[in-house]
């Protein structure tokens, strides 16, 4: 009777770790999930109820503004960059309606033809880009002896 039950242990023991085995290798209650890193976003402007399209495509005449939402964005370490683009007032989030941990005022360079250029935030130690567009410039005056809606000059 003595070897039964040893035997009965045995065959116990064997069958609860191979079905541990069994559990970790199918990714079972015993294997840790492994969790997927935070996506980094980066864009300039942000669309609003008003106004849809403005994501990545610069508003002459209005104020822009980069945004990132970056896990670790810090004063100090966390940086725009662009070729066209200066970048001051850093605000670090979060933001009300924003997705975004850290946004920066964005200026044009004067003489910035029309076209795509890159924009990047460096945080955490790692970049990440977008690229944005820049219209082209609308006519600033009216040249002289042009006609004027409203001021007569088209009655006849």
């Amino acid at each position: 009777m003595r070897k039964r039950a040893v035997f009965v242990a045995a065959v116990a023991i064997g069958t609860v770790a191979v079905a541990g085995q069994a559990v970790a290798a199918t990714g079972g209650p015993a294997a840790a999930p492994a969790q997927p890193a935070p996506a980094v976003t980066v864009q300039l402007n942000q669309d609003t109820a008003v106004l849809h399209g403005m994501v990545d495509k610069y508003q002459r005449g209005e104020a822009n503004v980069a945004l990132a939402d970056c896990p670790g964005a810090k004063a100090g370490s966390t940086t725009f960059s662009s070729p066209v683009l200066t970048f001051a007032s850093y605000d670090f989030g979060p933001f009300i309606g924003v997705q975004a941990t850290v946004s920066a005022r964005a200026e044009l360079a004067p003489g910035t033809a029309a076209g795509a250029y890159p924009l990047t935030v460096s945080c955490g130690g790692k970049t990440y880009s977008t690229t944005f567009s820049v219209p082209a410039a609308q006519v600033a005056e009216v040249p002289s002896g042009a006609a004027k809606a409203g001021d007569g000059s088209l009655a006849e």
